[in-house]
């Protein structure tokens, strides 16, 4: 039973968001990352809205000659600013199928440096 990455990808996918929802008090980060790029979201799941997103695209953050794995914490604090300017202190975390280390962990803990809660 060979799976490719984006099916089992796919499948992690669904078993968190089972568990996983966001509300206007604590709406849902959600990591998406690429091989070249790393965005997030901050959404309300139960109004289906998007509150924040930030992206390694934004020109402030592509401008800068760095790594993957610091683009994403550069991204990490961009999202943290944004959401305490938009008044979201509190998140649930949503790695998004992925594992939680490397530029996932990087973003998630550049995140909690800057102010947010999850």
């Amino acid at each position: 039973m060979a799976q490719n990455k984006l099916e089992r990808r796919t499948k992690i996918k669904m078993r968190i968001r089972k568990k996983i929802s966001g509300t206007a008090e604590t709406p849902r980060l959600s990591v998406f990352r690429s091989n070249k790029q790393i965005s997030v979201q901050i959404i309300d799941d139960v109004n289906k809205k998007t509150i924040v997103a930030a992206s390694s695209l934004v020109k402030e953050i592509s401008e800068n000659k760095a790594n993957k794995t610091e683009i994403a914490k550069m991204v990490g604090k961009l999202i943290a600013k944004r959401a305490t300017e938009a008044g979201v202190s509190v998140v649930v975390f949503d790695r998004n199928g992925y594992l939680y280390h490397g530029r996932v962990k990087a973003l998630a803990d550049a995140a909690r440096e800057s102010g947010l809660k999850f």
